[in-house]
């Protein structure tokens, strides 16, 4: 049973954002959470930009290792719940189309499942490059458009503006003036593939059956799908650079001239 108090204090459900505390959502948060463990000793001791931060909870993470956090999301509730929860992490409200920092302000610009949003993903990336510092690192993940969204280059997620190939985030990142120092993929580990061996193979299937034609967080959930969902932790996914096009996301560290 869900607690109805970290339901308070979680931000609204949207279908898209995903917080912590929530049962439902946990393969979700946990997904998105193991992509920043994987990245954050490029943050250690670092000036950290989190372009779109969203409930904030990567940006708390990043918090514990980096010199100094500053979170941008456009979204003023948003906003306004990471200061509340997040009192290590500075936090602003701001277009990524313009970031207000200077040029070479910070060490490392933190994009986590944000740049598939974006209608002009090149002019972000030149943000990303003008502030950040000569050798400074810029570190995205996303959805893997060959395995989100197979055999369309149109998004199923009405969020989402475009969704990028290994191939696809490679160029486009290089485009952009930068060196793609490590591009990898997350993957579900032995641990996950075994749970999922329970419902047809595909977790992800299981947990889509139960939610469309649902509003957000409005969803009957079978008792044991739900405690297996609840169960999942960061370690149950994997970060590599194998079989990089069956990835569920792309895991990429760009680094500025």
């Amino acid at each position: 049973m869900t607690n109805a108090a970290t339901r308070a204090e979680a931000l609204h459900l949207t279908g898209e954002r995903t917080v912590p505390g929530i049962p439902e959502e946990n393969y979700w948060f946990r997904r998105h959470e193991a992509a920043y463990l994987a990245l954050l000793p490029h943050c250690a001791d670092a000036t950290v930009l989190e372009a779109g931060c969203g409930e904030g909870y990567g940006a708390g993470l990043i918090a514990q290792h980096a010199r100094r956090v500053l979170a941008l999301d456009y979204d003023v509730p948003t906003t306004e719940h990471v200061a509340r929860r997040y009192p290590d992490v500075a936090v602003a409200r701001a277009n990524l189309a313009y970031l207000p920092l200077r040029d070479g302000a910070v060490d490392v610009v933190a994009n986590f499942q944000v740049i598939e949003h974006l209608w002009d993903q090149d002019g972000f990336l030149a943000e990303c490059f003008r502030v950040l510092r000569p050798g400074g690192k810029l570190l995205v993940t996303t959805p893997n458009r060959l395995t989100f969204t197979p055999d369309s280059d149109t998004p199923l997620n009405p969020f989402h503006t475009r969704e990028l190939s290994p191939s696809e985030m490679d160029g486009l990142l290089r485009a952009a003036g930068f060196t793609v120092a490590a591009l990898n993929g997350l993957h579900h580990a032995e641990s996950l593939r075994t749970t999922e061996s329970r419902y047809g193979g595909s977790i992800i299937d299981a947990q889509l059956d139960v939610v469309m034609g649902s509003l957000p967080g409005q969803a009957t959930w079978p008792a044991d799908l739900l405690a297996d969902v609840a169960a999942i932790r960061a370690d149950d996914f994997a970060v590599h650079s194998d079989d990089l096009d069956a990835s569920l996301d792309l895991v990429a560290v760009a680094v500025r001239p």
